[in-house]
């Protein structure tokens, strides 16, 4: 590799991800909410009114700064395809055959003349802490290596996380008000999600709230 060239990772403002938790490089702390999708077409005047009034009341509540992202991607039919194989393996009745193989036949025609986009829906929510002498905070620095220092940093993870939590909930109790289902991101989701938006072409099945 030449000398001063940088790697992928040099790019990547992520640090770490402890407990679902997103500590980037200057020492920021993120948290994740998946949130579900709500037919607003579908509501009445009066129910459309009210909940663009609680979506106001929400956003105007709010003491710190989010972000909503909208992932929209193509999507991947082969799994669900592949599962209609195996049931037309299992038909014990010719008519039954034919009849899925004549499905399976429509959805594959169906998806190659139309793109079918699957949308998630995420809500980014940040807590920097506190800027100390030198213009660093304790999460800034290296992963420190010294036992002590060690005990240190987990308790001032700790402590910053218990802000950040406090964020989480009040964001989710507002989107409840709004009508809207969410779930914290845990480590497992956040990669998953991060390896998604670097790797666009993977086609593995999309993040759902149970």
């Amino acid at each position: 590799m030449a000398r001063g060239s940088k790697t992928t990772q040099d790019f990547v403002p992520i640090k770490e991800i402890r407990d679902g938790v997103i500590v980037l490089k200057s020492g920021g702390m993120r948290s994740i909410i998946l949130a579900s999708s709500l037919n607003f077409a579908l509501k009445s005047q009066d129910e459309q009114g009210s909940i663009l009034m609680q979506f106001q009341n929400f956003v105007n509540s709010l003491d710190f700064s989010i972000q909503i992202m909208i992932q929209s991607k193509k999507l991947d039919i082969r799994p669900y395809l592949a599962l209609l194989e195996g049931r037309y393996k299992e038909q014990a009745t010719e008519l039954m055959k034919i009849q899925v193989r004549e499905y399976i036949e429509f959805i594959r025609t169906f998806v190659e003349s139309t793109n079918i986009m699957s949308k998630s829906f995420f809500v980014v929510i940040p807590y920097d802490p506190p800027i100390l002498v030198g213009g660093k905070n304790l999460l800034s620095g290296m992963m420190p290596k010294k036992k002590g220092a060690v005990q240190d940093f987990d308790a001032q993870f700790q402590e910053y996380r218990s802000q950040l939590e406090q964020r989480v909930a009040v964001v989710e109790q507002g989107l409840v008000r709004c009508g809207i289902r969410s779930a914290e991101l845990g480590t497992e989701e956040v990669v998953e999600l991060y390896y998604k938006l670097f790797n666009p072409g993977d086609t593995e099945k999309p993040i759902q709230i149970t």
